[in-house]
Formats: C-alpha cells, sequence, structure tokens
C-alpha cells in the first residue's frame, strides 16, 4: 500500500506537470519552474514567522503568493528592465532564494526550518502524511496520504482550466501577436499559466523534492516535443512519458536501493536520451 501510495503521488505530479511543461517548453521559459521552486522559500519563511506553526495550509499559501509574484517579477524585469527572458528568471529566483536564507538564518536559526527541508522533500514519506477523520466510537477513516489530495486536487484545476480555456491558451502560445489582434489580452493568459505553475509546483515540491517537480515540467514535454508537431498530440505523449517515468523510477530506486526522486529524474533523462537518439536515426 505505501508503494501504492509513492507511486500514485508520483503520477499525479508527473500528469500535472506534464501538462503545464508543454505549454512552458513552447513558450521558451521552461525554467520557470526552477525559478519558482526556489524563489518561493521567502514566502514559507514568513508564512512561519507569522503564525509560528508548520502546518501545510499556511506553508502553501505563503509559497503561493510568492509563486505568483515570481511570475509577476520576472515578467516586469523582462519587459520594463528590457531583460532577456533567462536574465529575468536568473536575477528573479537567485534574489529571492537569497532572501529567504537570509531570513531563515536571523528568524529562524533556532527552529527546524532550513533551506533543505522546505526545498528538498522527500515522496518516500508521503505515505507517513495520511488524512484521517475521526467517526467516533473510536472508528478512524484513512483517506491516504494527503499529498494525493492536494496534488489531484491541483491536478483537477490544471484538467478545467485547460480544457475550458484551450483555444486561448493555443494561440497565445503559438501566435500571440495574431490572439491580441483578434481581441485576446495574451497577458491575462501568460499570468493565468504562471500562477498554475506557481500553484503545481508549491503543491508538490513539498513532497516530492524541487528536482523532481523541475524534472517532470520539463523532460517529458521536451521529449514529447522530439515526437510530434501536433500539440494535442503532445500533451498525451508528455503524461505517458511521465506515468512511465513515475512508475519505472520507483522501481529502478526500490532495486538499487537509491533516492526515488533522483530515479525518477533519470529515468526521464534516459527516455528523452532513448528518443532523441531515434529521432536522429529516423531522419
Amino acid at each position: 500500500m505505501n508503494d501504492f501510495q509513492i507511486i500514485v503521488v508520483g503520477i499525479l505530479v508527473a500528469i500535472s506537470c506534464a501538462i503545464l511543461g508543454c505549454f512552458l517548453v513552447l513558450r521558451k521559459m521552461a525554467m520557470v519552474g526552477d525559478a519558482i521552486s526556489h524563489a518561493v522559500l521567502p514566502g514559507i519563511v514568513i508564512a512561519f514567522l507569522i503564525v509560528q506553526r508548520f502546518d501545510s495550509i499556511f506553508m502553501l499559501i505563503g509559497a503561493a503568493v510568492l509563486g505568483v509574484f515570481t511570475t509577476l517579477l520576472i515578467e516586469f524585469l523582462h519587459k520594463q528592465g528590457k531583460l532577456q527572458t533567462d536574465a529575468s528568471i536568473g536575477v528573479s529566483f537567485t534574489s529571492l532564494f537569497a532572501l529567504g536564507v537570509i531570513l531563515i538564518s536571523v528568524f529562524a536559526s533556532k527552529v527546524d526550518l532550513d533551506a533543505d527541508c522546505v526545498l528538498f522533500g522527500e515522496i518516500a514519506y508521503v505515505p507517513l502524511h495520511v488524512w484521517r477523520i475521526d467517526l467516533g466510537d473510536g472508528a478512524i477513516l484513512n483517506l491516504g496520504a494527503k499529498a494525493a489530495w492536494w496534488i489531484g486536487s491541483v491536478l483537477l484545476i490544471i484538467l478545467v482550466f485547460v480544457t475550458i480555456f484551450y483555444k486561448e491558451m493555443l494561440l497565445t502560445t503559438f501566435d500571440p501577436a495574431f490572439a491580441s489582434a483578434i481581441g485576446i489580452n495574451v497577458s491575462v493568459w501568460h499570468y493565468s499559466l504562471m500562477s498554475l505553475v506557481s500553484l503545481a509546483t508549491v503543491a508538490a515540491f513539498e513532497s516530492v523534492g524541487a528536482v523532481l517537480v523541475l524534472s517532470f515540467l520539463v523532460v517529458p514535454p521536451a521529449t514529447a516535443y522530439l515526437l510530434t508537431t501536433n500539440f494535442k498530440k503532445m500533451l498525451f505523449i508528455s503524461c505517458f512519458i511521465g506515468i512511465i517515468t513515475a512508475i519505472l523510477g520507483y522501481y529502478m530506486a526500490s532495486f538499487l536501493n537509491a533516492s526515488i526522486a533522483g530515479s525518477m529524474t533519470s529515468v526521464a533523462g534516459i527516455i528523452f536520451a532513448l528518443v532523441f537518439v531515434f529521432v536522429r536515426i529516423k531522419k
């Protein structure tokens, strides 16, 4: 049962990140996930300093606010500062991450809160944090891992949003100039996508770790991009690769007695390398 819960959480994270990652890869903003996963640190610290508790909901709120702020800052530096997107991302996440480290060292140096535990979660601990409901008379209803509920809810939000606003997201991704010419507010859909990326990143990295979140955001979509020029097919292929990565990565970690997140990331890289070689040979 523990194995099943870990794999389910891995699959939910993989699908959530793969869908959003397709848009990010095509918009040439693949590293935004990395920026958000680091930049949310001050939000987490500030949330702790305010409530003096480690409850996930307060951490998530603080991190989500900083995640959205990071995307706004990146866009501001890109448009108003005339910086390239990659430079804007680098300046934003390093500055905010450094601010978080300073806040920890000054205000939280004597509590169990550090950059490693905040940023690099361990998916193996997912079965230890479950949702239980007291039904009375000693009866307890076990609803399973909290992480699965959090990430499952985020995945539902992403699926509903992308399904309803697929046309707008597609147009603003492939041809923002044309989208703007026909009356679509490109900025609104850009910030909507960035908000979803923030939400998915924040919901996932506490349980599975920043490295695994970033790998799911980038590697499966990049692999799918090599295999097709049809965007709908790219979405499905990316999700399928993410699912395979989560399953094979877990069993690889079990066989090698190694890090689960590291194994999943390695499997994603191996699949990408195999597809890359196959595509080159085919050409």
